[in-house]
């Protein structure tokens, strides 16, 4: 078995040698979580310093501020300012030590504000990326090691997986937070997963093996905040818990790309196949520890324990227009699917998709306009439980079912560094059909929800 490994490893090498030069989108580079642009860029104001540049060590802040207000639905109306400042730090050792191919990056939030979904519409999807409790926290930090033109990378250290797992490239104007890392993950995986604002310790393999095949696989410590009942945030609120010992997550990914060479006179196109695994114990989302429903009056309480728990997802992303020769401007749509178990799991299965309108004015080469749809829907077992609690307490009692969210968003450059980005959005069954949880009545389930907001990005 270890020749095996060893041998796959070698042609693995080896076919990444004769991969592609130059890729439409390069991959590998540090993303601003924030933007889901790379924080080395030079779209920026061009006021902040970088004296040791040429020395390979650069520095970047990205501000990002929104409003958001919900006119109708949810538990209340209400509106919120919140916002986030991302200090990162990005050093080529090589430049710097002499070390081949080595690269560091770091990154620190300070966030401010409240949260729309957690404060009044209690919903799943929740309706900013950017939504988290007040705190300065590390985010991720970590080195990694290229080989054979970067087309072979290893990094380690404490990772965040939403800026290269399950992603599309026309999912980045969209400010809802299942847009980047979809909601099934964020309510199945403990604390959320590694995804804003917590990050994980661990390690990503990345190899572009030909010119139409990269494959991706990570490790994870599975709980980034430990266990507890309480809020992740407030269990690692400054991200500096740094845990080992937890049971770990695996995330994989095949992608198969087309076209994806510059100058290639074909639209590009992706299609990409993963899952993750993780290897701890979790609750019956249904039963308890003797089989007896959990709304059984004689039931203990206490959840089965179910070992471990999974999700496969596929992602699908075409470029349908391209504005003359360049790559970056056109139209694109995409389209995500997501399965995970019943018996352990909240959602079973997340779908979303859209239309991306990307420069299409030579005035406006900049310029972004998105629509999309996403479902997420309520676990059978889930369902179950609802209901046998509704056959002891009466109708009143909430079913839960599914939420779907639209919603449309168009990104305005002010300028190179500044963007503006009114957004609506519509949330269909918040909560999957929840009960009001500020309601002194049984059986009044939250409303659906309209939310309007603005975005505002500044990178200096």
């Amino acid at each position: 078995m270890r020749g095996l490994a060893i041998a796959i490893v070698l042609i693995v090498f080896c076919a990444a040698a004769a991969a592609q030069e130059d890729k439409k989108t390069d991959d590998l580079k540090p993303n601003d979580p924030d933007t889901g642009e790379s924080t080395v860029q030079e779209t920026t104001l061009g006021l902040l310093p970088n004296p040791f540049d040429k020395h390979g060590v650069k520095f970047a802040v990205t501000y990002i501020g929104e409003v958001l207000g919900n006119p109708s639905g949810g538990a209340k109306r209400g509106s919120v300012y919140e916002d986030r400042i991302n200090f990162a730090a990005d050093a080529d050792l090589q430049k710097l030590l002499g070390l081949q191919g080595m690269t560091f990056h770091a990154n620190v939030f300070r966030i401010d504000g409240g949260g729309l979904s957690r404060g009044s519409l209690f919903n799943y999807l929740d309706v900013s990326g950017i939504e988290a409790l007040p705190s300065t926290r590390l985010y991720e930090m970590w080195f990694e090691k290229k080989w054979n033109g970067d087309k072979i990378a290893l990094r380690a250290g404490q990772l965040a997986a939403d800026s290269e797992f399950a992603t599309s490239k026309y999912t980045d104007v969209f400010t809802n937070a299942s847009l980047g890392w979809p909601a099934i993950f964020a309510l199945n995986m403990p604390s959320g997963g590694p995804s804003p604002p917590l990050a994980a310790l661990g390690a990503r393999f990345r190899a572009d093996v030909t010119d139409h095949l990269t494959l991706l696989g990570a490790v994870f410590d599975g709980n980034s905040a430990g266990p507890g009942t309480d809020d992740p945030q407030l269990r690692n609120r400054y991200g500096l818990n740094f845990r080992i010992n937890d049971p770990p997550l695996t995330l994989y990914e095949a992608q198969f790309q087309w076209n994806a060479k510059k100058g290639d006179p074909g639209l590009d196109g992706k299609l990409k196949l993963g899952g993750w695994r993780h290897f701890g114990s979790f609750n019956d989302t249904r039963s308890d520890t003797t089989g007896l429903s959990l709304a059984n009056p004689a039931s203990s309480g206490t959840p089965a324990s179910v070992n471990g728990d999974y999700g496969l997802y596929a992602v699908f992303e075409q470029k349908l227009f391209r504005v003359g020769h360049d790559d970056d401007r056109g139209i694109g749509v995409f389209a995500r699917a997501s399965y995970s178990p019943p018996a352990q799991n909240l959602i079973d299965y997340y779908a979303d998709g859209g239309v991306e309108f990307i420069g299409l004015a030579d005035a406006r080469p900049h310029d972004k306009f998105g629509i999309s749809v996403a479902y997420a829907h309520v676990s059978p077992n889930v369902q179950a439980l609802d209901r046998a609690f509704q056959a002891i307490f009466g109708s009143s009692w909430p079913a839960r079912n599914s939420e779907t969210l639209f919603t449309t968003v168009y990104q305005y450059e002010v300028r190179s560094g500044i963007t503006l980005q009114p957004n609506f959005q519509f949330v269909r069954h918040p909560g999957g059909g929840a009960s009001d949880p500020l309601s002194a009545m049984r059986g009044v389930h939250l409303k659906d929800a309209s939310v309007l907001g603005l975005r505002t990005v500044v990178k200096f």
